[in-house]
């Protein structure tokens, strides 16, 4: 039993110390290593407990060691542990007032996108991606959109111009909008990545660590109720998935309770026409989904 406590402070330990790292932005799913850490619970045998059992979890700054730990959480858990406790404790609603309370103590929180805008605007964390780039391009469209089109990274025409999906990929998704009755200026568009990779190479696993905690925290800005990621490297990420977007698409997801719905990247269908199928597939369940919401 020993054992098992250890080892939920450790994951819970890391995680805080991931977060720490990354600028102190609340990952969208900061409460996926705790959900996991509290799952652990269920191996507990209570018969086992000889009382209390206390879990220390400390958040320290990078700049300091122990000396200038900045919070301590000290979470109790009676001998009485019993499996409807442990259902509660699991359950997501609770997991995410746990992980709240836990993280609350100073992450950024941005009630204005223009000042999110301003953030990422003077953002230096990926020293190739910065020095290069002539425009961040942090998105662009309605602000209270319902639909939010997520890409992988702004392109040559992108970075020159500041504005997501203006090349041929962009045209692209122009028609596709307007093939399903939207409009570029009724829906928001941005990327994965606000910079662009040089030579449009596929983002770096640490360029989408630095970058994700900005998406999220532009998403939870909108708050749309449908969300539309382009291309591998989106639904990837967002979904917090290894699986190939063959097996991804065709069906909606949720992303911090909002549902989504994953396709081609139209730079794709432009090397890959026989893709405009599935995709059309895709983007009618999409529409139809966004009817069925507004009609409720």
């Amino acid at each position: 039993m020993k054992r098992v406590s250890q080892n939920i402070i450790k994951d819970i330990s890391e995680h805080i110390e991931f977060m720490k790292r990354y600028n102190l932005f609340p990952l969208h799913n900061d409460g996926l290593m705790l959900t996991e850490a509290l799952k652990s619970l269920e191996n507990f045998d209570a018969s086992d407990i000889s009382g209390s059992v206390e879990k220390k979890i400390y958040s320290s700054e990078k700049s300091s060691r122990a000396s200038n730990v900045v919070s301590e959480k000290v979470v109790n858990f009676d001998k009485q542990i019993n499996e409807d406790f442990k259902n509660e404790l699991t359950d997501n609603y609770e997991v995410k007032k746990i992980t709240k309370e836990i993280f609350k103590t100073d992450i950024p929180d941005f009630n204005e996108i223009s000042k999110l805008k301003d953030t990422i605007s003077n953002c230096f964390k990926c020293r190739e991606l910065s020095n290069l780039r002539n425009n961040v391009v942090f998105g662009s469209g309605n602000e209270n959109a319902d639909l939010v089109i997520v890409g992988e990274a702004p392109g040559a025409d992108e970075d020159k111009q500041g504005l997501p999906f203006v090349g041929r990929a962009g045209k692209l998704l122009t028609d596709i909008l307007k093939a399903i009755n939207f409009s570029r200026d009724e829906v928001y568009i941005c990327n994965i990545l606000k910079c662009r990779p040089p030579e449009n190479r596929n983002p770096m696993p640490d360029e989408i660590e630095n970058c994700e905690p900005f998406l999220y925290n532009q998403l939870k800005l909108i708050k749309p109720k449908l969300i539309l990621a382009l291309g591998t490297f989106a639904s990837q990420t967002l979904l917090r998935s290894k699986e190939p977007l063959g097996k991804l698409r065709g069906r909606f997801h949720t992303y911090e309770g909002v549902k989504m719905m994953v396709t081609y990247h139209p730079a794709a269908l432009l090397r890959n026409p026989a893709w405009k199928k599935p995709t059309w597939e895709d983007v009618k369940m999409l529409r139809a989904e966004y009817d069925n919401m507004i009609k409720t």
